[in-house]
């Protein structure tokens, strides 16, 4: 897949192609489906929060909140699908490394049974290394945004 054949189609990945994309297996795989997928361009990931993931267990019990830095994390990952889906097949990279952050800001608390929807834009690339800025929201309002960046493995 490359730039030119998703003009006119946005694609997706399920769980299953993610896990071919990327190395992260549960519990570090934070996000469930990745959606829009425009070449390398931009994507957006879909993460189901549960009650019942496990770093509940600590943050906070009895009020339970989903880390900022998994949101980060999560964005990170969406940006490495919608990096590595563009490659195409014959050249595709190992492995994506997340390599930068900047910017990070939290907006709101994110909670069991929200839906986080990661939009991520390409911003620059040189050679392997791509930079991403994203937008994390649940019902359509901004819970946190970051920049960052990655590097495919070759």
């Amino acid at each position: 897949m490359n730039d030119e054949t998703t003009e006119t189609a946005a694609l997706s990945a399920d769980i299953e192609r993610i896990m071919q994309l990327l190395p992260h297996r549960y519990p570090f795989l934070l996000i469930d489906r990745v959606v829009d997928i425009r070449g390398g361009r931009s994507g957006v990931g879909i993460k189901n929060v549960t009650a019942n993931e496990p770093q509940f267990q600590g943050h906070f019990p009895g009020r339970p909140v989903f880390p900022g830095v998994l949101m980060i994390e999560a964005m990170a990952q969406t940006a490495g699908v919608v990096a590595m889906y563009a490659q195409p097949e014959g050249e595709r990279a190992r492995s994506v490394y997340f390599m930068t952050i900047d910017k990070a800001k939290f907006r709101k608390t994110v909670t069991p049974g929200d839906r986080l929807e990661f939009h991520m834009v390409k911003t620059a690339q040189k050679r392997d290394i791509h930079w991403y800025s994203g937008r994390a929201l649940v019902d359509g309002a901004l819970v946190c945004e970051a920049e960052v960046g990655a590097m495919l493995g070759r």
